[in-house]
């Protein structure tokens, strides 16, 4: 049995779709807000870490160290690591307007897939403010290329590839995380991707609890809104 129980989140085309590890098999909880999420994921037994893909501590101007550091350890999937727009452009009521005001402060737009995370980010920027869980920011491509290193295996491939997700099943399961072939109702809600992303954010989170993982930059940034910048794995 697990020395620890954490879970892994990744946002999912209808919510957010959380693995847990840790007291039995893993574990799918599936919620439209990441409240409810950990709730129910917390609701057995307590959480001793939540990892979560989504940018925790937005930056006021610049770049995030956390998303530079992360592009490199991505290695050959460093373009899954997308910069983290400022916390005004994210404030803005559609891409237009919030590619105006990154250009005004940053001196480039930002891109329509991450403007599309709007929502969840600031849904988790609320959300953790209140929590008194320990939670932190993963990246699953940084997490599965530091899988594949520590196992000795080559970089995998895309994440929507046949090849890319049984390699990813396969590193999990080499670290001690084999997902069960029926994971219910969250299971039919999210893609299979979203899944592996999931259970890679929860293989970090485990790895944050035991005092393994690494913090990107160590220590983290701080801007203005007083939060811990950093992508651990």
């Amino acid at each position: 049995m697990d020395d620890v129980r954490v879970l892994g989140v990744d946002a999912c085309r209808n919510g957010w779709l959380g693995i847990v590890l840790g007291g039995g098999a893993p574990a799918a909880h599936h919620a439209r807000a990441i409240g409810d999420l950990v709730a129910a994921a917390a609701g057995r037994a307590p959480l001793d870490v939540v990892a979560i893909d989504i940018p925790i501590g937005l930056p006021d101007t610049g770049r995030r160290q956390a998303d530079l550091r992360a592009r490199e350890a991505a290695r050959p999937r460093w373009q899954s690591v997308f910069m983290t727009p400022v916390r005004q452009a994210l404030a803005a009521p559609d891409l237009a307007s919030a590619n105006a005001r990154s250009r005004e402060i940053n001196g480039t737009g930002i891109s329509a897939q991450a403007y599309a995370l709007r929502t969840g980010i600031l849904q988790v920027d609320a959300w953790v403010r209140e929590t008194r869980l320990r939670v932190a920011e993963a990246h699953p491509e940084v997490s599965f290329a530091r899988m594949a290193e520590l196992s000795g295996r080559p970089p995998v491939a895309g994440k929507k590839s046949w090849a890319g997700a049984h390699q990813r099943m396969a590193l999990l399961a080499a670290h001690g995380i084999t997902l069960p072939a029926d994971l219910g109702g969250p299971g039919a809600a999210a893609g299979v991707d979203d899944v592996l992303d999931a259970a890679a954010a929860a293989w970090t989170a485990r790895r944050i609890a035991r005092g393994d993982a690494e913090c990107m930059p160590d220590p983290p940034e701080v801007f203005s809104d007083g939060l811990p910048c950093a992508i651990w794995v």
